[in-house]
Parts: C-alpha cells; structure tokens; sequence
C-alpha cells in the first residue's frame, strides 16, 4: 500500500513536472508571436518613389531642366507662371539649341500637336494627341506645353499666337480632368518665331497629323507636349 503511495506521488510530480514545461513552452511562444506581431506592425514600409526615373535623366538633362522649371513656371511659384522667348533667354539662360536639346531626348515620349496657320485652334487630331500625352504619366511630375510659331509674320504676332496656342491646350487638358491643381503640374512655354525654332527632321517625331504634309515651317507651327520624368 505504501509502495502504491509512493508511485501515485512520483507520478504526480512528474505530470507537474510536464505540465510546467508545457505552460512555460507556450507562454514562450505567446511572447514570441507577439514581439513578432509589434515588430511587424512597426517596420516601416519600403519606400516606393513616385515617379520614374527614366533614362534620359542625365546630370546635364536636369541642370538645363532644373532652370527652366525655376523661371518658367513649376518651381518655387504658387501658380503657373509660363516663359515667352526673353525669360527663356535670360532668366533661364539658355541658348536655342540648349534648349532643343533638352527636348531631344523626349521624342518617344512626347508629342507635337500641328496648327493650321495663323490659328490656335485645335482640331481634333490635336486633341486626341492632347488626351494621349496626358493620360501617359507613368508617374511623372511634370507636363509641358511649348508652344511656338513659323517665321511667317511678325515676331509680336507670333509671339501672342503662340502663347494661344498653348492655352489652347491647357485649356483642354482643364476641361478634360478639371482638375484644381492643374498649375502646379504644366509648365507652358510660348516661343513665337523668335527662339528655338525646329528643323524639318522634327516631322518624323510622334506628330498630330500624318496623313499631312509636314515642312520646317509646318512643324514650328505647333505645341509640343509630354511628361518628364526626371526627379529633381
């Protein structure tokens, strides 16, 4: 009887023995779940940058950007300020072929909405390449509009009808979308006659008619549009 005694208390502590290493097991992983859980709720989430960095983003790309943003309109101003050919010049000095050369490498990713002379209307070709060039943001951050004219004329005249041009297509784009912050995202650019003009080798760019004959002075009678995606 007293060896059954002494087996029932042996077995008793063993159970409690197991029962404690079970309790502590479990009270180690609660407490490990939930250092896990407050870790993961507090790592951060791995930045995502919100616009692309494309590959014509070169050093030299974003100086000659980098100006024409600060005097032309998109940074550093509550609202659009847009640049005629003397701002171009002497607020973001640069030269005519400075300037092409800034929209050189946009060629795939811009467009050139074609005018009829002496006139800002756009038909509806240029609308739809309008349309186009906007919804195609790849999460870019900023759109321009640079509108010139040909030599036909005077450098006044030209310059007013190149400034109505790109309203023109502003004033789409803000039908379009009606969006309220629309000025912090276009900068404009009016030329005229007087700066930057195109070379016919500008019709093989992504153009709004082209089932229309296009010449140096056809080209220049136009607004170029697109997104850069360069972050600054």
């Amino acid at each position: 009887m007293r060896g059954a005694g002494v087996i029932g208390i042996a077995a008793g502590c063993a159970l409690l023995v197991v029962s404690g290493i079970t309790v502590h097991g479990q009270v180690e992983a609660a407490s490990q779940r939930l250092k896990t859980g407050v870790a993961a709720a507090v790592k951060p989430a791995v930045a995502i940058a919100n616009d692309a960095e494309a590959p014509y983003c070169t050093p030299a790309f974003k100086t000659v950007l980098q100006r024409v943003l600060n005097a032309c309109g998109l940074v550093g101003t509550e609202s659009r300020r847009g640049c005629q050919p003397a701002d171009v010049k002497t607020l973001a000095s640069i030269s005519d072929d400075d300037f092409n050369a800034l929209f050189t490498p946009l060629r795939n990713r811009g467009g050139v909405v074609m005018f009829d002379d002496g006139s800002e209307k756009l038909d509806e070709e240029g609308r739809k390449m309008v349309e186009e060039m906007w919804l195609d943001r790849r999460g870019a951050r900023y759109f321009f509009i640079v509108a010139r004219a040909s030599k036909t004329g005077t450098p006044e005249f030209n310059r007013t009808l190149s400034h109505k041009r790109a309203n023109s297509v502003l004033f789409d784009i803000a039908d379009r979308t009606k969006d309220q912050e629309l000025d912090k995202k276009v900068g404009m650019l009016w030329l005229g006659n007087e700066f930057a003009q195109l070379g016919a080798e500008y019709c093989q760019w992504n153009i709004s008619r082209k089932d229309k004959a296009c010449t140096a002075e056809a080209i220049n009678r136009s607004a170029f549009v697109s997104w850069v995606d360069c972050q600054l």
